[in-house]
């Protein structure tokens, strides 16, 4: 009969550190009582467990708004000044990072050099799993090392258990170079949280199906990821109002968007923001600008220039102190 033989795990834990040393002692990989008995339950009855497990989401994410907010205008503040937010994170983590990187772009016009991510196995770990690569600090320390991490940047950290090496280790290696680091976080007293600046601790308790984080945990993740990148955007002026202005025209569906956010913001019939948009080189931030302070597309580039890309400075011709 063969032998199963199990590898050594690398140990994240410094001395003098309050890390939860047994996994089975970290919330999220914690049996549920709500759950017992999942596997006899029906579909509707299954249904409602998750449902009401998921209903703890937003709750567990408003205990961390304070340090979401001071993360937003960390973002914020790196990407107005030519640095970068570059997400790291592995499994559901690392998934959940891409996919808040990947539509950045489109959303807001932002290039994928400003939001990056990296992951343990790289992209192909995007649809087949890499656990191997996860267990390496020392990965995660060449990864982020090939994106020459600087004063300039913020790196954040994303892991449910806080605690996987390669994760801990980008994020290590990134703050020792001067980056700024965040951490975001479903459990409490974790090495990931030792190493970031900022951590964000949204603790959702333990998941349906144990350990099984892409559930509640991935969830949390992703609402908060969103209201990084919202808010950092929309600090730096590329929402007005709560009106998409810097959309990204690239297809049928953002184009009518793009008309729409106009004929909004500026109250105008459609071909007059048709005729505005074309004269505007298909920009709708110089297309605001140029309805709402009444000058020509040379005035509203240069004021958006001015304003770092905030439309409502630009109208107003003035700055703003992140």
């Amino acid at each position: 009969m063969a032998t199963l033989t199990l590898p050594d795990l690398p140990i994240v834990q410094k001395a003098g550190t309050n890390y939860v040393s047994d996994p089975l002692l970290i919330t999220t990989e914690t049996a549920n009582a709500a759950s017992e008995g999942f596997d006899k339950k029906s579909a509707l009855e299954i249904a409602r467990i998750i449902n009401h497990e998921d209903a703890k989401v937003a709750a567990a994410i408003k205990k961390a708004l304070p340090e979401i907010a001071v993360v937003i205008d960390t973002v914020a503040r790196a990407l107005r000044d030519g640095g970068r937010l570059i997400y790291v994170g592995a499994g559901s983590s690392g998934r959940i990072s891409a996919l808040d990187a990947s539509e950045c772009p489109p959303t807001y016009s932002t290039t994928p050099q400003q939001v990056q991510y990296i992951m343990a196995g790289g992209p192909k770990a995007l649809a087949s799993a890499s656990d191997v690569n996860e267990d390496s600090p020392e990965i995660g320390q060449r990864d982020i090392a090939r994106r020459r991490p600087t004063r300039k940047d913020i790196v954040i950290g994303v892991s449910a258990s806080g605690r996987t090496p390669y994760v801990v280790g980008a994020v290590e290696y990134a703050r020792a170079r001067g980056a700024k680091t965040a951490a975001v976080v479903c459990n409490l007293h974790t090495p990931l949280a030792e190493v970031a600046d900022t951590t964000i601790v949204a603790e959702v308790g333990p998941e349906v199906v144990s350990g099984s984080t892409r559930m509640k945990a991935s969830s949390a993740q992703k609402m908060i990821l969103n209201m990084i990148t919202t808010g950092a955007m929309t600090r730096l002026g590329y929402v007005y109002d709560n009106l998409m202005v810097n959309v990204h025209m690239k297809n049928a569906k953002l184009v009518e968007r793009g008309i729409r956010v106009l004929m909004t913001v500026c109250e105008i019939d459609r071909d007059t923001a048709i005729r505005t948009i074309k004269s505007a080189g298909k920009s709708i931030p110089i297309a605001v600008v140029m309805l709402k302070a009444n000058v020509d597309k040379m005035e509203a580039v240069r004021r958006l220039t001015k304003s770092d890309g905030n439309v409502r400075l630009a109208i107003e011709d003035s700055r703003l102190e992140l």
